[in-house]
């Protein structure tokens, strides 16, 4: 059995480390950047802070500003068309998972013309080039899209969102500036944050995961538990930590992928347009209790990395526990809402939603095999 490993070309961390843009796009010889980013950014002049840089350096740009949150099909199509128009070469992104994944398609539909249709991406495309070239700004601390081969994009006319997985499609620069998220809410940091988590968590666990990944996922554990309550408090260096958190678990779980709490999260985006990390975050804790007996010592490393050192020695029945309780005490310290009807869910629609998490990609990477009528059960209890 062999094991890959796929990271960007470069990275960049730390306040100020956007400037560092201009330097990237000088030495690649680029000629014109799309910017991929989203009105409200715009509006409250995060995004312009990189125009700016363009601007003072001479370096021309186009800006398409149309990405949405749980980004479609159309919204990809009309961000092609805007690449083509502008007769860029390269792509900025700038914003959180959404403006990211939406770069992904762009640039790999506009190398890879044959799947112009977007639907086709679904899964594991053949894709036979890279994309066009992206240098990935996050401005939340969570998704860690800039690190991926993985992107998610939502079919609203069958209401559903579908996972790509692509080696194609990572960025090649990411950059990693404090400076950019700082400004978030907390109400977005607290849910971009158990993201985090639970990217880290999941790609713990998940079935293909091992000692190389294990390394960068028990760490991302560490950071982000000890750094997101302070982030969500406005504390410099929470946000910065998190910054950090985010990236070393997006490292981890790209390459071996995660497992059922995505799985479900993904349908509550594409019927409700929920956002992907409160999805997330009501989810993970419960989640893990029904994984928990299918994890092997995993829990008891959590647990630890979580700040409950106690649980080394604890039976592990314990462990485990501590570990779960550990992650309901953070969800509940930054605002997580406990239920899924705490935003928007109907109960009519629960049949349907487990249908579609049973068939999502990431639940095959679930440590504890489960069925559509197991997933309705548990859709049922967190309502």
């Amino acid at each position: 059995m062999t094991n890959r490993m796929i990271l960007n070309q470069t990275a960049y961390f730390g306040r100020g480390a956007v400037s560092h843009i201009i330097d990237e796009a000088k030495a690649h010889g680029y000629k014109k950047a799309l910017i991929v980013t989203d009105k409200e950014l715009m509006r409250v002049k995060i995004a312009t802070r990189i125009t700016a840089l363009l601007d003072e350096a001479g370096l021309a740009f186009s800006v398409f500003d149309e990405v949405v949150p749980n980004p479609t099909i159309s919204v990809v199509n009309r961000g092609v068309a805007a690449f083509k128009a502008a007769q860029a070469d390269y792509l900025i992104a700038i914003g959180g998972g959404s403006p990211q994944d939406t770069s992904k398609a762009i640039g790999i539909i506009i190398n890879n013309p044959a799947f112009a249709d977007v639907r086709s991406l679904e899964g594991v495309a053949a894709t036979q080039k890279p994309c066009v070239p992206i240098i990935a700004i996050p401005t939340t601390a969570g998704t860690a899209a800039e690190v991926t081969i993985n992107y998610v994009i939502t079919d609203e006319e069958n209401r559903r969102k579908f996972v790509c997985v692509d080696p194609h499609d990572i960025p090649l620069v990411a950059i990693i500036d404090p400076d950019m998220m700082a400004s978030m809410p907390a109400s977005l940091k607290a849910a971009t944050g158990v993201d985090a988590l639970t990217h880290a968590i999941e790609g713990y666990t998940t079935l293909a995961a091992w000692e190389l990944t294990d390394m960068f996922h028990i760490k991302a554990i560490e950071i982000i538990s000890r750094s997101l309550r302070a982030s969500v408090k406005g504390d410099a260096q929470g946000v910065d930590d998190m910054a950090l958190g985010q990236y070393v678990a997006g490292m981890g779980f790209s390459n071996v992928g995660l497992g059922l709490v995505h799985g479900m999260a993904h349908p509550l985006g594409a019927f409700y347009n929920t956002p992907h990390g409160v999805a997330n975050a009501i989810l993970l804790p419960h989640i893990m209790e029904y994984n928990a007996a299918h994890t092997g010592e995993k829990f008891r490393a959590i647990a630890v990395a979580m700040g409950h050192p106690e649980a080394k020695d604890q039976p592990i029945e314990q462990a485990r526990l501590a570990a779960v309780n550990a992650v309901k005490a953070l969800c509940k310290d930054v605002g997580i809402p406990p239920r899924l009807r705490d935003v928007g869910v109907k109960e009519q629609d629960i049949p349907a939603l487990a249908q579609a998490a049973f068939d999502d990609v990431c639940t095959g990477g679930n440590p504890r095999q489960t069925s559509v009528a197991e997933i309705k059960q548990l859709y049922q209890a967190i309502y």
